[in-house]
């Protein structure tokens, strides 16, 4: 697709922070330019029955709903492009950014690049990924209908992640370091309420094993309270211990927290760089939710329209 090389508005990201912001920017004849990165429609697209977004009283499929909110986008002219932006440049106006070999200008830029799956770091775990070890239920639980499979994590993600593949497996185990579940009560109820879903307390994982032809078929863990390492058998595993958000590419550049999350002022969604705003899941290590992703992308949109105003550029 052709897309112009200056821009009032360029959105990195396409999750539901971003196409929120295309929407509003969109509406407000700002043109947007949205750079979807190489996973179009961010972490929702990994996900199945979204039940809590405004409008949908009988759920609807994640990847979905970012057809939608792409569609409504495009709609109003926004312009989506699955390509992501590899270098930026903020320290003058306009702002100069890079993707692949093409360079880009932008008077205003809205950051919503999101979050990642976090990983344990521990032994087996780079050689097994796609061969048994797996980060995204929706993925891959197909792929291990009438197994006996294995969740790591205590949180929401966990617990979603455990009920989801009881559509799959023959049984659900989760491992969690301690013998408490962090996760809301609603997902706990859930997931303990679920006759496929047993729990291992106390598991702190240390190793993955298996062998290059059959992958992943096992996994050691330490017992926290008896210092025990124990080995048991799997047919799969699921680490779900939460997201690191994607802000690299703005290391040295805009104002971090010491978790990566890129700093907004106030209640507003400005960076330290007038004229670059965040949005979603890369600035909220709270609440982390489409819906709240989908608010600060409004806000991100009407910030970045009040400044290309002031400056002019309207």
């Amino acid at each position: 697709m052709e897309y112009p090389k200056r821009n009032k508005v360029l959105i990195i990201g396409s999750g539901p922070a971003g196409l929120t912001a295309a929407i509003y920017c969109a509406r407000a004849n700002l043109n947007p330019i949205v750079f979807e990165g190489y996973q179009a429609g961010g972490q929702l697209t990994m996900t199945t029955d979204v039940e809590n977004f405004p409008g949908f009283p009988e759920g609807i499929m994640g990847p979905n709903l970012m057809d939608l909110l792409r569609s409504q986008a495009q709609k109003f002219g926004a312009k989506c492009i699955t390509r992501q932006i590899d270098n930026v440049n903020f320290s003058s106006q306009p702002f100069v950014l890079q993707s692949g070999s093409d360079i880009l200008e932008a008077d205003s830029v809205i950051i919503s690049t999101g979050a990642s799956a976090k990983l344990l770091g521990i032994k087996g775990e780079d050689k097994f990924v796609g061969k048994g070890l797996s980060t995204c239920a929706t993925c891959d639980g197909f792929f291990f209908k009438d197994k006996s499979i294995h969740v790591i994590g205590g949180g929401d993600s966990a617990m979603e992640e455990a009920i989801f593949l009881t559509k799959f497996a023959s049984k659900v185990t989760v491992l969690h370091r301690r013998d408490t579940l962090r996760a809301s009560k609603i997902m706990v109820d859930r997931a303990i309420k679920n006759p496929k879903i047993d729990f291992i307390w106390n598991a702190n994982p240390k190793e993955f094993l298996g062998n290059d032809d059959k992958g992943l078929n096992g996994l050691i863990y330490k017992d926290t309270k008896t210092g025990n390492d124990i080995n048991i058998d799997t047919d799969g595993v699921f680490v779900a211990i939460g997201h690191n958000p994607n802000t690299s590419l703005f290391k040295d550049v805009l104002d971090m927290d010491s978790s990566g999350y890129l700093i907004t002022e106030g209640k507003s969604s400005k960076t330290n760089i007038p004229g670059v705003f965040a949005s979603g899941d890369v600035q909220d290590s709270t609440y982390r939710q489409a819906i709240t992703a989908a608010g600060s992308g409004c806000m991100a949109a009407i910030d970045a329209e009040r400044f290309l105003e002031e400056k002019g550029e309207l």
